[in-house]
Protein backbone atom coordinates (compact mmCIF):
# COMPACT_ATOMS: atom_id res chain seq x y z
CA UNK A 1 0.00 0.00 0.00
CA UNK A 2 0.93 3.56 -0.99
CA UNK A 3 1.36 6.37 1.80
CA UNK A 4 -1.55 7.88 0.28
CA UNK A 5 -3.73 4.74 0.59
CA UNK A 6 -2.33 4.36 4.83
CA UNK A 7 -4.13 7.96 5.12
CA UNK A 8 -7.06 6.79 3.58
CA UNK A 9 -7.27 3.57 5.69
CA UNK A 10 -6.05 5.48 8.87
CA UNK A 11 -9.40 8.00 8.40
CA UNK A 12 -11.79 5.02 7.67
CA UNK A 13 -10.64 3.49 11.06
CA UNK A 14 -11.28 6.50 12.87
CA UNK A 15 -14.72 6.90 11.04
CA UNK A 16 -15.77 3.10 12.28
CA UNK A 17 -13.45 4.98 15.72
CA UNK A 18 -16.47 7.37 15.83
CA UNK A 19 -19.43 5.77 15.11
CA UNK A 20 -18.87 3.09 17.33
CA UNK A 21 -18.36 4.93 20.52
CA UNK A 22 -19.29 9.15 20.46
CA UNK A 23 -22.36 8.06 22.67
CA UNK A 24 -19.88 6.66 24.92
CA UNK A 25 -17.56 9.52 25.02
CA UNK A 26 -20.68 11.63 25.89
CA UNK A 27 -21.49 9.55 28.79
CA UNK A 28 -17.94 9.68 30.14
CA UNK A 29 -18.47 13.57 30.42
CA UNK A 30 -16.67 14.17 27.04
CA UNK A 31 -17.86 16.07 23.26
CA UNK A 32 -18.84 13.37 20.78
CA UNK A 33 -16.60 15.60 18.06
CA UNK A 34 -13.90 14.18 20.38
CA UNK A 35 -14.16 10.86 19.44
CA UNK A 36 -13.67 12.13 15.77
CA UNK A 37 -10.01 13.61 15.71
CA UNK A 38 -7.07 11.53 15.17
CA UNK A 39 -4.73 10.95 17.61
CA UNK A 40 -6.76 13.20 20.08
CA UNK A 41 -9.76 10.84 20.14
CA UNK A 42 -7.00 8.13 21.40
CA UNK A 43 -5.62 10.33 24.14
CA UNK A 44 -9.11 10.97 25.56
CA UNK A 45 -10.03 7.35 25.19
CA UNK A 46 -7.07 6.74 27.32
CA UNK A 47 -8.94 8.96 30.14
CA UNK A 48 -11.82 7.42 30.14
CA UNK A 49 -10.67 4.30 30.38
CA UNK A 50 -8.52 5.59 33.42
CA UNK A 51 -5.39 3.79 31.34
CA UNK A 52 -1.93 6.19 30.78
CA UNK A 53 -1.66 8.69 28.06
CA UNK A 54 1.55 6.71 26.58
CA UNK A 55 -0.80 3.63 25.99
CA UNK A 56 -1.56 5.66 22.57
CA UNK A 57 1.81 5.81 21.55
CA UNK A 58 1.98 1.63 21.68
CA UNK A 59 -1.35 1.71 19.30
CA UNK A 60 1.06 3.16 16.59
CA UNK A 61 3.60 1.06 16.57
CA UNK A 62 3.27 -2.36 13.77
CA UNK A 63 2.48 -5.84 15.76
CA UNK A 64 2.59 -4.43 19.15
CA UNK A 65 -0.75 -2.96 18.05
CA UNK A 66 -2.40 -6.06 17.28
CA UNK A 67 -2.02 -6.89 20.82
CA UNK A 68 -2.96 -3.42 21.94
CA UNK A 69 -6.27 -2.73 20.37
CA UNK A 70 -8.25 -6.24 21.98
CA UNK A 71 -7.10 -5.01 24.97
CA UNK A 72 -8.34 -1.39 24.23
CA UNK A 73 -11.61 -3.00 23.15
CA UNK A 74 -12.05 -5.00 26.62
CA UNK A 75 -10.76 -1.78 28.70
CA UNK A 76 -13.50 0.41 26.91
CA UNK A 77 -16.42 -1.98 27.56
CA UNK A 78 -15.19 -2.81 31.23
CA UNK A 79 -15.13 1.00 31.89
CA UNK A 80 -18.82 0.98 31.11
CA UNK A 81 -20.07 -1.80 33.44
CA UNK A 82 -19.12 -4.42 31.05
CA UNK A 83 -16.90 -6.70 32.82
CA UNK A 84 -18.02 -10.32 32.77
CA UNK A 85 -16.00 -13.29 31.03
CA UNK A 86 -19.32 -13.06 28.66
CA UNK A 87 -18.59 -9.45 27.59
CA UNK A 88 -14.86 -10.23 27.16
CA UNK A 89 -15.62 -12.87 24.92
CA UNK A 90 -18.49 -11.24 22.28
CA UNK A 91 -15.88 -8.20 22.16
CA UNK A 92 -12.75 -10.25 20.81
CA UNK A 93 -15.15 -12.57 19.04
CA UNK A 94 -16.37 -9.83 16.92
CA UNK A 95 -13.12 -7.72 16.70
CA UNK A 96 -14.80 -4.79 18.69
CA UNK A 97 -17.96 -4.14 17.19
CA UNK A 98 -19.52 -5.84 20.47
CA UNK A 99 -19.19 -1.55 20.92
CA UNK A 100 -21.50 -0.79 18.69
CA UNK A 101 -24.01 -2.79 20.92
CA UNK A 102 -23.51 -1.27 23.62
CA UNK A 103 -23.01 2.02 22.20
CA UNK A 104 -26.62 2.22 21.08
CA UNK A 105 -28.33 -0.41 22.22
CA UNK A 106 -27.49 -0.51 26.31
CA UNK A 107 -28.10 2.13 28.50
CA UNK A 108 -24.62 2.39 30.25
CA UNK A 109 -22.79 4.37 32.81
CA UNK A 110 -19.48 5.34 33.23
CA UNK A 111 -17.17 4.08 35.91
CA UNK A 112 -14.75 6.63 36.49
CA UNK A 113 -12.77 5.13 39.08
CA UNK A 114 -12.42 1.95 38.29
CA UNK A 115 -10.30 -0.71 39.37
CA UNK A 116 -7.70 -1.72 36.98
CA UNK A 117 -6.85 -4.88 39.18
CA UNK A 118 -8.27 -7.73 37.10
CA UNK A 119 -11.02 -9.43 39.16
CA UNK A 120 -9.69 -13.14 39.08
CA UNK A 121 -6.12 -14.93 39.19
CA UNK A 122 -6.59 -16.02 35.52
CA UNK A 123 -7.16 -12.27 33.90
CA UNK A 124 -4.05 -11.37 36.30
CA UNK A 125 -2.08 -13.65 34.52
CA UNK A 126 -3.32 -13.08 31.42
CA UNK A 127 -2.70 -9.65 31.83
CA UNK A 128 0.77 -10.16 32.57
CA UNK A 129 1.06 -12.18 29.72
CA UNK A 130 0.06 -9.49 27.65
CA UNK A 131 2.47 -6.61 28.75
CA UNK A 132 5.37 -9.15 28.88
CA UNK A 133 4.79 -9.92 25.10
CA UNK A 134 4.21 -6.27 24.39
CA UNK A 135 7.57 -5.53 26.25
CA UNK A 136 9.08 -8.42 24.48
CA UNK A 137 7.98 -7.40 20.99
CA UNK A 138 9.29 -3.77 21.51
CA UNK A 139 12.53 -4.60 21.85
CA UNK A 140 12.64 -7.72 19.69
CA UNK A 141 11.60 -4.95 16.93
CA UNK A 142 13.80 -2.26 17.80
CA UNK A 143 16.18 -3.02 20.62
CA UNK A 144 17.60 -5.93 19.92
CA UNK A 145 17.22 -9.11 18.81
CA UNK A 146 18.63 -12.70 19.77
CA UNK A 147 19.98 -14.84 16.89
CA UNK A 148 21.68 -18.14 16.20
CA UNK A 149 24.64 -18.92 13.70
CA UNK A 150 23.95 -21.93 11.47
CA UNK A 151 26.60 -22.09 8.81
CA UNK A 152 29.82 -21.86 9.01
CA UNK A 153 30.34 -18.96 6.56
CA UNK A 154 31.84 -16.66 8.82
CA UNK A 155 33.84 -19.59 10.99
CA UNK A 156 36.71 -18.43 12.95
CA UNK A 157 34.93 -15.15 13.98
CA UNK A 158 31.50 -16.24 14.38
CA UNK A 159 31.20 -20.12 14.78
CA UNK A 160 28.10 -22.60 14.32
CA UNK A 161 26.40 -22.41 17.39
CA UNK A 162 27.45 -18.99 18.71
CA UNK A 163 23.93 -17.50 20.14
CA UNK A 164 24.44 -13.22 19.34
CA UNK A 165 22.51 -10.31 20.33
CA UNK A 166 21.77 -8.39 17.42
CA UNK A 167 21.36 -4.67 17.57
CA UNK A 168 18.29 -3.23 16.02
CA UNK A 169 19.69 1.06 16.70
CA UNK A 170 23.45 1.05 15.54
CA UNK A 171 22.16 1.35 12.24
CA UNK A 172 18.67 2.34 12.47
CA UNK A 173 16.15 0.16 13.96
CA UNK A 174 13.57 -0.58 10.71
CA UNK A 175 9.88 -0.43 12.03
CA UNK A 176 8.07 -3.67 10.64
CA UNK A 177 6.83 -3.49 6.92
CA UNK A 178 4.55 -6.73 7.58
CA UNK A 179 1.30 -5.36 9.52
CA UNK A 180 -0.34 -8.86 10.64
CA UNK A 181 2.22 -10.75 11.96
CA UNK A 182 2.43 -13.18 14.92
CA UNK A 183 4.92 -11.33 17.72
CA UNK A 184 8.77 -12.53 18.24
CA UNK A 185 8.75 -15.05 15.31
CA UNK A 186 9.94 -14.53 11.78
CA UNK A 187 8.12 -16.38 8.35
CA UNK A 188 7.37 -19.32 10.47
CA UNK A 189 5.40 -20.14 13.90
CA UNK A 190 7.66 -23.04 15.34
CA UNK A 191 5.79 -26.37 15.46
CA UNK A 192 3.54 -25.68 13.34
CA UNK A 193 5.41 -24.65 10.19
CA UNK A 194 3.18 -22.43 9.06
CA UNK A 195 3.06 -18.59 7.47
CA UNK A 196 3.47 -16.54 10.99
CA UNK A 197 2.06 -13.18 8.44
CA UNK A 198 0.04 -12.10 5.84
CA UNK A 199 1.36 -10.75 3.01
CA UNK A 200 -1.12 -7.73 3.12
CA UNK A 201 -1.55 -4.83 4.39
CA UNK A 202 2.58 -3.87 3.77
CA UNK A 203 3.43 -0.61 5.63
CA UNK A 204 5.94 1.76 3.72
CA UNK A 205 9.72 1.28 4.71
CA UNK A 206 10.67 3.13 7.85
CA UNK A 207 13.71 3.34 9.39
CA UNK A 208 14.65 5.44 12.58
CA UNK A 209 18.26 7.42 12.58
CA UNK A 210 21.07 5.78 12.72
CA UNK A 211 23.81 5.76 15.12
CA UNK A 212 26.67 4.40 12.26
CA UNK A 213 27.03 3.89 8.67
CA UNK A 214 27.66 0.45 8.09
CA UNK A 215 31.51 0.37 7.65
CA UNK A 216 33.60 -2.28 5.91
CA UNK A 217 34.35 -5.47 7.23
CA UNK A 218 31.61 -5.01 9.44
CA UNK A 219 29.60 -8.44 10.18
CA UNK A 220 25.91 -7.30 9.54
CA UNK A 221 22.56 -8.96 9.26
CA UNK A 222 20.44 -8.71 6.39
CA UNK A 223 17.00 -10.40 4.72
CA UNK A 224 18.23 -12.60 2.32
CA UNK A 225 17.52 -10.65 -1.27
CA UNK A 226 16.34 -13.63 -3.04
CA UNK A 227 14.31 -15.74 -0.70
CA UNK A 228 11.00 -15.81 -2.12
CA UNK A 229 10.55 -19.41 -1.71
CA UNK A 230 10.10 -21.53 1.13
CA UNK A 231 8.69 -24.42 2.84
CA UNK A 232 5.31 -24.60 5.20
CA UNK A 233 4.74 -27.99 6.64
CA UNK A 234 4.46 -30.78 4.45
CA UNK A 235 3.63 -28.71 0.98
CA UNK A 236 6.25 -27.23 -0.79
CA UNK A 237 5.23 -23.52 -1.62
CA UNK A 238 6.65 -22.12 -5.51
CA UNK A 239 6.43 -18.34 -6.34
CA UNK A 240 5.75 -17.00 -2.63
CA UNK A 241 7.00 -13.43 -2.71
CA UNK A 242 7.45 -12.39 0.76
CA UNK A 243 7.64 -9.05 2.07
CA UNK A 244 11.34 -8.09 2.97
CA UNK A 245 10.85 -7.94 6.68
CA UNK A 246 10.40 -11.64 6.45
CA UNK A 247 12.45 -12.91 4.47
CA UNK A 248 15.34 -15.21 5.77
CA UNK A 249 17.55 -13.36 7.69
CA UNK A 250 21.52 -13.82 6.77
CA UNK A 251 24.95 -12.74 8.29
CA UNK A 252 27.47 -11.95 6.60
CA UNK A 253 30.47 -9.49 6.41
CA UNK A 254 30.08 -6.19 4.47
CA UNK A 255 33.29 -5.89 2.05
CA UNK A 256 31.92 -3.19 0.09
CA UNK A 257 29.85 -0.39 0.83
CA UNK A 258 28.46 2.29 -1.61
CA UNK A 259 30.36 3.72 -4.04
CA UNK A 260 32.81 1.58 -4.25
CA UNK A 261 34.68 -0.57 -7.11
CA UNK A 262 35.05 -4.51 -6.11
CA UNK A 263 36.88 -7.08 -7.65
CA UNK A 264 38.19 -10.77 -6.55
CA UNK A 265 41.39 -11.96 -7.82
CA UNK A 266 42.60 -15.33 -6.93
CA UNK A 267 39.95 -14.98 -3.83
CA UNK A 268 41.27 -12.33 -2.83
CA UNK A 269 38.83 -9.11 -2.37
CA UNK A 270 40.19 -5.83 -3.86
CA UNK A 271 38.29 -2.78 -3.28
CA UNK A 272 39.16 0.53 -5.31
CA UNK A 273 41.90 -1.35 -6.63
CA UNK A 274 43.73 -2.05 -3.05
CA UNK A 275 43.68 -5.79 -1.48
CA UNK A 276 40.97 -5.39 1.25
CA UNK A 277 42.89 -5.79 4.93
CA UNK A 278 40.33 -7.86 7.35
CA UNK A 279 40.30 -7.45 11.28
CA UNK A 280 41.99 -9.39 13.20
CA UNK A 281 39.98 -11.46 14.39
CA UNK A 282 38.90 -12.27 10.74
CA UNK A 283 40.27 -15.34 9.29
CA UNK A 284 39.88 -15.85 5.72
CA UNK A 285 39.12 -19.97 4.84
CA UNK A 286 39.48 -21.15 1.07
CA UNK A 287 39.99 -24.86 -0.18
CA UNK A 288 42.48 -27.09 -0.32
CA UNK A 289 43.85 -30.25 -1.81
CA UNK A 290 46.13 -32.07 0.51
CA UNK A 291 48.79 -35.10 -0.70
CA UNK A 292 50.03 -37.45 2.37
CA UNK A 293 52.65 -39.94 1.84
CA UNK A 294 49.28 -42.70 2.54
CA UNK A 295 48.58 -41.65 6.21
CA UNK A 296 45.32 -40.97 7.13
CA UNK A 297 43.74 -37.12 7.98
CA UNK A 298 41.17 -37.96 10.21
CA UNK A 299 38.12 -35.63 10.90
CA UNK A 300 38.73 -35.70 14.59
CA UNK A 301 42.42 -35.11 14.05
CA UNK A 302 42.13 -32.16 11.40
CA UNK A 303 39.44 -30.25 13.76
CA UNK A 304 41.57 -30.78 16.85
CA UNK A 305 44.99 -29.63 15.10
CA UNK A 306 43.66 -27.27 13.01
CA UNK A 307 40.20 -26.43 13.44
CA UNK A 308 38.82 -27.55 10.13
CA UNK A 309 34.94 -28.26 10.72
CA UNK A 310 34.30 -28.85 6.76
CA UNK A 311 35.92 -31.03 4.35
CA UNK A 312 35.10 -33.41 1.77
CA UNK A 313 36.78 -36.14 2.73
CA UNK A 314 39.72 -38.48 0.67
CA UNK A 315 39.16 -38.44 -2.83
CA UNK A 316 40.14 -41.94 -5.06
CA UNK A 317 43.67 -40.42 -5.83
CA UNK A 318 44.34 -40.73 -2.20
CA UNK A 319 44.19 -37.28 -1.36
CA UNK A 320 42.14 -35.10 0.64
CA UNK A 321 39.62 -31.90 0.07
CA UNK A 322 39.49 -29.33 2.68
CA UNK A 323 36.74 -26.22 2.28
CA UNK A 324 37.40 -24.49 5.22
CA UNK A 325 41.31 -24.39 5.85
CA UNK A 326 43.10 -20.74 7.01
CA UNK A 327 45.84 -20.03 5.41
CA UNK A 328 48.20 -20.57 8.27
CA UNK A 329 46.74 -23.41 9.55
CA UNK A 330 47.63 -24.74 5.15
CA UNK A 331 51.41 -23.48 6.04
CA UNK A 332 51.19 -25.48 9.36
CA UNK A 333 49.70 -28.70 7.49
CA UNK A 334 52.17 -28.20 5.25
CA UNK A 335 55.13 -28.81 7.40
CA UNK A 336 53.36 -31.92 9.24
CA UNK A 337 55.50 -34.81 8.36
CA UNK A 338 52.96 -36.71 6.98
CA UNK A 339 51.68 -34.11 4.30
CA UNK A 340 53.92 -34.34 1.08
CA UNK A 341 52.04 -31.35 -0.51
CA UNK A 342 49.01 -28.74 -0.10
CA UNK A 343 47.77 -26.64 -2.89
CA UNK A 344 44.82 -24.08 -2.60
CA UNK A 345 41.87 -24.37 -5.31
CA UNK A 346 41.90 -21.25 -7.12
CA UNK A 347 38.45 -21.17 -9.61
CA UNK A 348 39.73 -19.94 -12.91
CA UNK A 349 37.37 -17.36 -14.55
CA UNK A 350 37.21 -17.56 -18.54
CA UNK A 351 34.67 -20.23 -18.42
CA UNK A 352 31.10 -20.21 -18.00
CA UNK A 353 29.86 -19.76 -14.61
CA UNK A 354 25.78 -18.92 -14.85
CA UNK A 355 25.57 -19.71 -10.97
CA UNK A 356 27.96 -16.92 -10.51
CA UNK A 357 26.17 -12.96 -10.45
CA UNK A 358 25.06 -11.66 -12.70
CA UNK A 359 23.52 -15.03 -13.69
CA UNK A 360 23.84 -15.13 -17.09
CA UNK A 361 24.65 -17.79 -19.64
CA UNK A 362 27.84 -16.10 -20.99
CA UNK A 363 28.98 -15.02 -17.88
CA UNK A 364 32.71 -15.87 -17.01
CA UNK A 365 33.40 -14.61 -13.79
CA UNK A 366 34.17 -17.50 -10.80
CA UNK A 367 33.93 -17.24 -6.91
CA UNK A 368 37.61 -16.73 -7.44
CA UNK A 369 38.20 -14.13 -9.77
CA UNK A 370 35.61 -11.89 -10.08
CA UNK A 371 34.69 -8.43 -11.23
CA UNK A 372 35.16 -5.28 -11.77
CA UNK A 373 32.03 -3.91 -10.32
CA UNK A 374 30.61 -1.11 -8.99
CA UNK A 375 28.57 -0.98 -5.59
CA UNK A 376 25.51 1.44 -6.06
CA UNK A 377 24.95 4.20 -4.23
CA UNK A 378 21.48 6.38 -3.68
CA UNK A 379 21.84 9.01 -5.56
CA UNK A 380 24.50 7.98 -8.45
CA UNK A 381 24.06 7.73 -12.12
CA UNK A 382 25.35 4.60 -14.08
CA UNK A 383 25.44 4.23 -18.16
CA UNK A 384 22.92 1.37 -19.24
CA UNK A 385 23.33 -0.87 -22.08
CA UNK A 386 22.69 -4.57 -22.98
CA UNK A 387 25.60 -5.24 -21.69
CA UNK A 388 25.55 -3.66 -18.49
CA UNK A 389 22.21 -4.00 -17.74
CA UNK A 390 21.84 -7.98 -16.23
CA UNK A 391 24.33 -6.24 -13.24
CA UNK A 392 21.23 -3.81 -12.11
CA UNK A 393 18.67 -5.36 -13.54
CA UNK A 394 17.32 -6.90 -10.06
CA UNK A 395 17.56 -3.85 -8.53
CA UNK A 396 15.61 -1.55 -11.37
CA UNK A 397 12.97 -4.31 -11.21
CA UNK A 398 12.83 -5.89 -8.27
CA UNK A 399 14.02 -3.44 -5.08
CA UNK A 400 13.45 0.08 -6.53
CA UNK A 401 9.78 -1.07 -8.23
CA UNK A 402 10.51 -0.04 -12.10
CA UNK A 403 8.81 -1.37 -15.36
CA UNK A 404 11.99 -3.00 -17.70
CA UNK A 405 11.99 -3.69 -21.04
CA UNK A 406 14.58 -4.41 -23.78
CA UNK A 407 13.79 -3.92 -27.36
CA UNK A 408 16.63 -4.63 -29.46
CA UNK A 409 19.47 -2.60 -28.49
CA UNK A 410 17.01 -0.45 -26.83
CA UNK A 411 16.41 0.03 -22.62
CA UNK A 412 12.55 0.97 -21.67
CA UNK A 413 12.41 2.31 -17.80
CA UNK A 414 8.57 2.81 -17.01
CA UNK A 415 7.98 2.76 -20.88
CA UNK A 416 10.53 5.45 -21.64
CA UNK A 417 13.82 4.99 -23.53
CA UNK A 418 16.93 5.33 -21.06
CA UNK A 419 20.86 4.85 -21.16
CA UNK A 420 21.33 5.79 -17.93
CA UNK A 421 19.79 4.86 -13.88
CA UNK A 422 19.77 6.58 -10.82
CA UNK A 423 19.86 5.06 -7.86
CA UNK A 424 17.39 5.52 -5.10
CA UNK A 425 18.40 3.84 -2.13
CA UNK A 426 22.09 2.17 -0.91
CA UNK A 427 23.60 -1.16 -1.59
CA UNK A 428 26.16 -3.43 -0.11
CA UNK A 429 28.47 -6.28 -1.17
CA UNK A 430 28.12 -9.53 1.42
CA UNK A 431 30.72 -11.85 1.75
CA UNK A 432 31.70 -14.88 4.33
CA UNK A 433 35.07 -15.43 5.28
CA UNK A 434 34.90 -19.33 4.56
CA UNK A 435 35.36 -18.28 0.61
CA UNK A 436 34.13 -21.60 -0.69
CA UNK A 437 31.60 -22.52 2.04
CA UNK A 438 29.02 -19.18 1.24
CA UNK A 439 26.24 -18.21 0.08
CA UNK A 440 26.85 -14.61 -0.79
CA UNK A 441 26.73 -11.99 -3.05
CA UNK A 442 29.05 -13.70 -5.31
CA UNK A 443 25.80 -15.40 -6.40
CA UNK A 444 22.85 -13.27 -6.08
CA UNK A 445 24.44 -10.11 -6.10
CA UNK A 446 23.94 -6.62 -4.03
CA UNK A 447 21.83 -6.10 -0.66
CA UNK A 448 19.72 -3.05 -0.39
CA UNK A 449 20.02 -1.10 2.49
CA UNK A 450 16.39 -1.57 3.18
CA UNK A 451 17.02 -4.99 3.87
CA UNK A 452 19.36 -4.45 6.46
CA UNK A 453 18.22 -5.85 9.90
CA UNK A 454 21.13 -5.09 12.37
CA UNK A 455 24.52 -5.55 14.00
CA UNK A 456 25.61 -8.63 15.77
CA UNK A 457 27.08 -6.71 19.10
CA UNK A 458 27.30 -10.04 21.51
CA UNK A 459 27.28 -13.66 22.18
CA UNK A 460 25.37 -14.87 25.36
CA UNK A 461 25.90 -18.34 24.45
CA UNK A 462 28.13 -20.73 22.07
CA UNK A 463 27.71 -24.44 21.60
CA UNK A 464 30.11 -26.84 20.21
CA UNK A 465 27.18 -29.38 18.75
CA UNK A 466 30.53 -31.47 17.31
CA UNK A 467 32.25 -31.34 20.76
CA UNK A 468 28.85 -31.80 22.60
CA UNK A 469 29.74 -29.14 25.03
CA UNK A 470 29.45 -25.24 26.05
CA UNK A 471 32.47 -23.21 24.63
CA UNK A 472 32.62 -20.87 28.05
CA UNK A 473 35.61 -18.91 26.47
CA UNK A 474 32.68 -17.86 24.02
CA UNK A 475 30.26 -16.85 26.07
CA UNK A 476 29.46 -12.90 27.00
CA UNK A 477 32.20 -12.19 24.63
CA UNK A 478 31.95 -8.99 22.45
CA UNK A 479 31.77 -9.88 18.41
CA UNK A 480 33.95 -6.77 17.37
CA UNK A 481 36.77 -5.19 18.56
CA UNK A 482 40.97 -5.88 18.43
CA UNK A 483 42.50 -8.88 19.70
CA UNK A 484 41.56 -12.32 20.78
CA UNK A 485 37.71 -12.22 22.22
CA UNK A 486 37.49 -11.69 26.00
CA UNK A 487 34.67 -13.12 28.08
CA UNK A 488 32.65 -10.95 30.37
CA UNK A 489 30.88 -13.80 32.08
CA UNK A 490 32.10 -13.53 35.45
CA UNK A 491 31.68 -10.08 35.44
CA UNK A 492 28.17 -10.72 34.59
CA UNK A 493 27.62 -13.63 37.02
CA UNK A 494 29.26 -10.66 39.52
CA UNK A 495 26.52 -8.26 38.96
CA UNK A 496 23.56 -10.80 39.13
CA UNK A 497 25.14 -11.98 42.52
CA UNK A 498 25.22 -8.66 43.89
CA UNK A 499 21.93 -7.69 42.44
CA UNK A 500 20.41 -10.59 44.66
CA UNK A 501 22.37 -9.52 47.63
CA UNK A 502 21.07 -6.47 47.44
CA UNK A 503 17.74 -7.14 47.09
CA UNK A 504 17.47 -10.12 50.01
CA UNK A 505 18.82 -7.28 52.39
CA UNK A 506 16.49 -4.83 50.89
CA UNK A 507 13.24 -6.70 51.85
CA UNK A 508 14.63 -7.71 55.08
CA UNK A 509 14.56 -4.27 56.17
CA UNK A 510 11.50 -3.41 54.88
CA UNK A 511 10.09 -6.50 56.72
CA UNK A 512 11.56 -5.12 59.94
CA UNK A 513 10.61 -1.63 59.48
Amino acid sequence: MTITAWFMFFLFLQLVHFAGTWKLYQKAGRQAWEALVPVYNAVILMKIINRPWWWVILLFIPIVNLIMFPVIWVETARSFGKNSTTDTWLTLLTLGLYLYYINYALDVTHIKDRSLKPGTATGEWVSSILFAIVAATLVHTYIMQPYVIPTSSLEKSLLVGDFLFVSKFHYGARAPMTAIAAPMVHDTIPGLGIKSYLNKPQLPYLRFPALQKIKRNDIVVFNWPTDTVRYFGDYRSRGIRKPIDKKSNYVKRCVGIPGDSLSIKDGYVYINGKRTQLPDRAKTQYSYIVKTNGSELSRAYMYQRFGVTDYFGRMQDGSYRFTSLTEESAARLKKSPNVVSVERIVQPAGRPHPRIFPNTRDNTWSGDNFGPIYIPEAGKTVVLNREILPRYKRIIQEYENNTLEVRGDQIFINGKQADSYTFKQDYYWMMGDNRDNSEDSRYWGYVPHNHIVGKPVFIWMSWDSQGGKVRWDRVFTTVGGPGEPVSYLKYFLIVIGGWIVFSFIRKKKKKNS
